[in-house]
């Protein structure tokens, strides 16, 4: 019996000592070292975020084999790191020595989520086995998503009629947003026509960079076949990629009900239903509206709003009335019969003239598109007309001239040579252009002397000696060359040899030359005799007289 008693008792002394050991193992793993994360509770999406990672040696002992394990929450972007879980060998930490870590990224998510940092730090103390672990984390609420972003599309589409679909953001961050993109997911009917500006694929779109206080838009072009009186759902997200998943950052949806037409609006710009618009020209408009319901109409009104570079003041109106504030035109039924009554299977007509401007800051317009908003009744439709680039070409003659020295008499002499510089200069104004090229013919007793400035541009500067005509491919022309971007020119040397039948009269040195491209936006291709014909007068050669530039 005394035996069974000294076994009890041992194996509750054994028992004592084991839970002793685990309580004294937990107290040290907890209290030795002391490990916090310290950052923002409160932080708005796309901020960049630090967490102060604190840890401290509580104990006597000096603490070895520190391994720290840092895990970044979830829709983080890393700053400075290479992966979302950062393991770090530590040096030992003696009593009393506190370190700090600093981590940084850039944390992203929807309004109201919770995003936890977590930090795991294990260590040996000096003397003993056993290893030992402290742990933490840190919370972040994302308070708020500084962008906006809103539909701006109609309650009601007309069924299988082209509909404009728009998206609109705006960033409010005190910073910039990269890496953005935009998705849509449509009515499983709707038929996606084309976008502005295109997308990465017909559904997503990316915003590489966007900086405090600006925006844009983005333009979706389709119809819906006809599925009257039901109601269509548009979703659209914005987010970031971030490494292989998406991230939402806001989401919107809104609801759409399919009607049936009552009223059509057609537009014709010169004749024509699809036309594309020149700078400078005379444009004849013909707003066209029929009645395609079984109901009539009565004392209608009809209204045009332009956004583009249209030249109001030139603006004539038949029956209509331009308000000179927004340059909108209005029609009401006082002055047109049609507006006043329109029946079933009626149609009507309305005109006007204006001219577009010739030249105009490209930055005061989206895109080179003229725009026409024609609300009339219930219905509104937008007409968007694409207008072609502004090339030009300086044509322009020297006989004292920096870039090659010119000889012979002057006046010119018949039967000598005198050698000229024959400069040309062009701009691009609106759109990219491509293949552009300069032409002019020389004439029979003017020849080239072979010296042509900048030398690069040699392999693209030929002459037919047939023809007589002297060609420069200038290539490919970005928007804004010689505008608000440096000016693209080439120099070129010839020589005249006056022939008798010219002697007492002025001899033409190049006739008048013109510029040819294929703009890549209207992929029309354009032509443009904007160069005057050069003769020995050389208007801009202010070192010559008029009277030099007759033969002697």
């Amino acid at each position: 019996m005394k035996k069974i008693l000294f076994i009890l008792i041992f194996i509750l002394f054994a028992l004592i000592a084991v839970v002793f050991w685990v309580y004294q193992r937990n107290i040290y793993s907890k209290d030795v070292l002391k490990l916090e994360i310290l950052g923002s509770e409160k932080i708005m999406a796309g901020e960049e975020l630090e967490y102060i990672l604190k840890y401290k040696n509580n104990g006597n002992a000096r603490l070895e084999e520190l391994e720290l394990i840092f895990e970044y929450p979830d829709d983080i972007l890393p700053i400075g790191q290479d992966s979302h879980r950062i393991v770090r060998e530590l040096e030992d930490l003696y009593p009393g020595q506190e370190e700090i870590i600093y981590f940084q990224g850039r944390l992203f998510g929807r309004k109201g989520e919770v995003k936890t940092a977590a930090a795991t730090l294990s260590y040996r103390p000096k003397s003993l086995k056993a290893v030992y672990e402290s742990k933490s984390t840190f919370s972040t609420v994302i308070e708020d998503v500084p962008i906006t972003f809103a539909f701006d599309l109609p309650s009601k589409i007309v069924a299988d009629k082209e509909t404009k679909i728009s998206l609109n953001y705006f960033s409010n961050l005190d910073g910039l947003f990269s890496g953005l993109r935009i998705k849509i997911d449509y009515p499983d009917d709707f038929e996606f026509g084309s976008s502005t500006p295109e997308g990465i694929e017909k559904d997503e779109w990316s915003i590489n960079i966007l900086n405090k206080a600006e925006g844009g838009r983005i333009e979706v072009f389709g119809k819906i076949p006809d599925d009257i009186g039901n109601q269509k759902v548009f979703n659209a997200q914005l987010g970031v990629w971030l490494a292989d998943h998406f991230v939402p950052l806001k989401e919107i949806t809104r609801a759409v009900q399919i009607i049936r037409p009552q009223l059509i609006i057609t537009q014709r710009i010169n004749g024509a239903t699809n036309y594309i618009v020149q700078p400078g020209e005379l444009l004849h408009y013909e707003i066209s509206f029929k009645n395609i319901g079984d109901e009539f109409f009565e004392n209608l009104f009809l209204i045009s709003e332009f956004d583009g570079p249209l030249d109001l003041k030139t603006a004539k109106v038949q029956n209509g009335e331009i308000n000179a504030s927004d340059g909108s035109i209005l029609w009401d039924w006082n002055d047109v019969s049609k507006l006043r009554f329109l029946g079933p299977g009626e149609e009507g007509v309305l005109e006007f003239w204006v001219n577009l401007q010739d030249v105009w800051d490209p930055s005061d317009y989206r895109d080179s598109v003229l725009i026409n908003n024609v609300s009339l009744s219930q219905i509104k439709e937008e007409f968007r007309t694409k207008i072609n680039s502004k090339l030009e070409i300086a044509q322009k003659g020297f006989f004292e001239d920096k870039t090659f020295d010119n000889s012979g008499p002057l006046p010119p002499r018949v039967g000598e040579k005198t050698t000229y510089t024959i400069t040309w200069e062009v701009k691009n104004h609106f759109n990219d252009v491509d293949n552009v090229r300069v032409r002019a013919v020389l004439p029979s007793n003017v020849e080239l002397v072979g010296n042509i400035s900048p030398q690069e541009e040699q392999a693209n500067f030929t002459f037919d000696s047939v023809s007589r005509e002297v060609l420069w491919n200038v290539g490919f022309l970005n928007v804004g060359v010689g505008v608000d971007l440096p000016q693209k020119s080439l120099a070129f040397q010839i020589e005249l040899t006056p022939s008798e039948n010219q002697r007492g009269l002025v001899a033409t040195l190049i006739n008048s030359a013109k510029i040819i491209g294929e703009d890549k936006f209207t992929q029309k291709e354009l032509e443009i005799i904007s160069a005057d014909a050069i003769d020995t007068t050389l208007p801009h050669d202010a070192s010559v007289e008029p009277e030099q530039g007759i033969i002697q």
